[in-house]
């Protein structure tokens, strides 16, 4: 997918956590909104979030005045029609002041974009067509008309989230819907969100289940047989409140698929930009990193003393390095999102997956050199930094992309074309 370029290009008050480049007017008034939420509300209400464990309601509240919920809805549909790189701006300046907000906020822009703007561009019949159209409709009205909030549980414990097995979470089809049976894991938003969007594996009643089978199905929060579990004390991500949810005889419409039958599979296998949209929370938490480490070497951090250390030679080397990473993970970012469309080219896959690497693992080494720089102070939970460099160790291990496998893939198509052994 081009991002358009606009036909004016007035500056922005602040440099936006993806950098300087030619927004839309659309984008720049959605970054200048994104941008004030976190600087006026979000910034200081993140080490509560992260202290308790506790989701971010009031963030939540914040983002649905601001009609963010519904910010890649279509616009015929009463959204604000933002489009995939629009998204992954937005998402990066939220990361930059409250990474758990950003994060969840993810799973349910993910529930509407993959139906949206990214279903527009996957291969179906004019049956399934028609019957995506329909049913969308009525998951974007819950959205624009409802404030209705969704989430997107991955994960197992097993290779599936990673692509490379069938779900064990199941639906069998009945009269009038499905019956889901199974159990997720780290599923974000769990008693938060109204709808759970989750992924299961078709049960057709033989013992061979496919990941072809794979369905993508809304359950709603009030269903009978839905519970959540577990207790949640992470180390780092605290706000995303990601405990297990188990689905015991499940029954749902044929209305709360998101999906047609077979359709998450060649999403999957047509957009591989839609497994990139973790990485913009970890943009944003690697520009606060830096954005702090520049503030109290000038000793301009608000509460703390005036104390300047910017004299000193080891200092100013510390932050240079810090931006000369920071900008390079800007650029491979904001390439791979401007260029993100269906069936990619090789060339624009492996950029794709060198973009995500950098970023995430780059996340966490601007907060090691934050810390580093700013010495032991830095360390004290009144200020950010020990919270950032926790959030962003997260991110290299979340699914379906950990950092490992992101080089498993890279390796491989590197040297083996499709279809070779």
């Amino acid at each position: 997918m081009n991002m358009p370029l606009p036909t004016t290009t007035p500056t922005l008050d602040f440099t936006p956590a993806v950098g300087d480049m030619p927004f839309t007017p659309l984008q720049r008034e959605l970054l200048t909104a994104a941008h004030r939420l976190g600087r006026d509300k979000f910034a200081a209400r993140a080490a509560q979030w992260d202290r308790e464990a506790s989701f971010p309601f009031a963030n939540y509240d914040d983002l649905r005045e601001a009609g963010f919920l519904k910010l890649c809805v279509p616009t015929a549909h009463g959204g604000l029609g933002a489009d995939y790189p629009t998204y992954m701006m937005v998402a990066a300046e939220i990361g930059r002041f409250c990474g758990a907000t950003a994060l969840t906020w993810n799973m349910h822009i993910c529930s509407t974009m993959w139906t949206g703007v990214l279903a527009d561009g996957i291969p179906m019949t004019d049956e399934q067509r028609a019957e995506h159209a329909a049913r969308r409709e009525l998951h974007f009205g819950r959205i624009v008309n409802d404030g209705a909030l969704y989430a997107q549980p991955f994960s197992e414990g097993t290779a599936a989230a990673a692509g490379r097995a069938p779900f064990g979470t199941s639906a069998k089809k009945v009269d009038g819907g499905w019956l889901i049976n199974g159990r997720k894991i780290w599923a974000s938003l769990s008693g938060a969100a109204d709808y759970y969007g989750i992924l299961c594996t078709e049960d057709k009643g033989d013992d061979h289940p496919d990941a072809r089978d794979t369905l993508y199905i809304s359950v709603p929060a009030s269903s009978a047989g839905l519970s959540i579990s577990g207790d949640w004390d992470p180390m780092g991500m605290r706000g995303t409140v990601s405990r297990n949810l188990s689905f015991k005889d499940v029954f749902v419409t044929d209305a709360e698929q998101l999906m047609p039958r077979g359709i998450y599979f060649k999403g999957a296998q047509t957009w591989p930009a839609m497994f990139f949209t973790l990485a913009p929370t970890y943009l944003g938490l690697a520009n606060a990193a830096y954005d702090f480490t520049v503030k109290y070497l000038r000793g301009e951090v608000e509460g703390e003393p005036p104390v300047q250390r910017r004299q000193y030679p080891t200092k100013q080397i510390a932050v240079a390095q810090m931006r000369i990473q920071l900008e390079a993970m800007k650029s491979l970012f904001t390439r791979a999102i401007t260029e993100a469309q269906p069936n990619p080219s090789k060339d624009q896959k492996l950029r794709l997956y060198a973009a995500h690497h950098s970023v995430m693992e780059g996340a966490n080494d601007i907060a090691r050199l934050a810390i580093r720089t700013c010495g032991g102070q830095s360390m004290m939970k009144h200020l950010p930094l020990e919270r950032l460099y926790r959030d962003s160790r997260c991110g290299a291990l979340m699914l379906p992309w950990t950092a490992e496998l992101v080089v498993d893939r890279m390796g491989r198509e590197t040297l083996y074309e499709p279809g070779e052994e």
